[in-house]
């Protein structure tokens, strides 16, 4: 499906039950696509928990750009998705989340989203090899709700600091894109779904 924002048309996956526990929103990094290992791994996990899972081609890449451009302008947008998917999936707590990029993003507008939690994959604490240009920041700004952030143990990007999430756990041997250590990152956010599904 598509749904029209301020930015461009956003291409949307949506997996929806019957009726959903809770409505988690995912999105790419950067570069890249909604059929990332990691990104599919955290969706058959809400999926097995009741969940409607909706994966989000952000308006620049379903253009076919890959730089994501304005942070204001990409964070309006992804608000009015999430309006246009709360009509679709009524009175159920928001998750979003997201890899790389699409982990800023879930980070920055969570706040204003309502969401009641976060799943950062592969959050990109800096860029590779300037760890003076941190964007600890944008993590920050999802306080008081709860992150979960999951990085590759040698990931260029960082690892952000476990005082600075809910719950950071590192995959062992695995960089920014994750070739591996799929059943981990369902074993970290299976309970955290879970939780936030039976709070409803």
């Amino acid at each position: 499906m598509r749904i029209e924002t301020s930015a461009g048309p956003a291409e949307i996956e949506l997996d929806k039950p019957r009726k959903a526990a809770f409505l988690l929103l995912l999105t790419h990094g950067s570069g890249g696509g909604v059929d990332a290992k990691d990104l599919l791994a955290v969706r058959d996990c809400a999926a097995g928990l009741g969940g409607a899972v909706a994966r989000v081609v952000q308006p620049y890449r379903a253009a076919g750009r890959r730089a994501p451009g304005s942070t204001s302008v990409q964070d309006a947008a992804w608000l009015e998705i999430v309006a246009a998917l709360r009509k679709k999936v009524r009175g159920v707590p928001l998750i979003q989340g997201g890899r790389s990029n699409g982990a800023r993003v879930a980070c920055r507008t969570a706040i204003d989203a309502d969401a009641k939690g976060v799943v950062a994959l592969s959050f990109p604490l800096h860029p590779p090899g300037k760890p003076e240009k941190t964007r600890r920041d944008e993590l920050l700004a999802a306080r008081p709700i709860e992150v979960v952030v999951i990085n590759g143990a040698r990931d260029p990007f960082g690892i952000p600091d476990a005082a600075d999430a809910a719950e950071v756990k590192v995959v062992p041997n695995q960089p920014h894109s994750f070739r591996g250590g799929f059943d981990l990152i369902t074993e970290t956010v299976e309970p955290w779904l879970r939780r936030w599904s039976e709070s409803h």
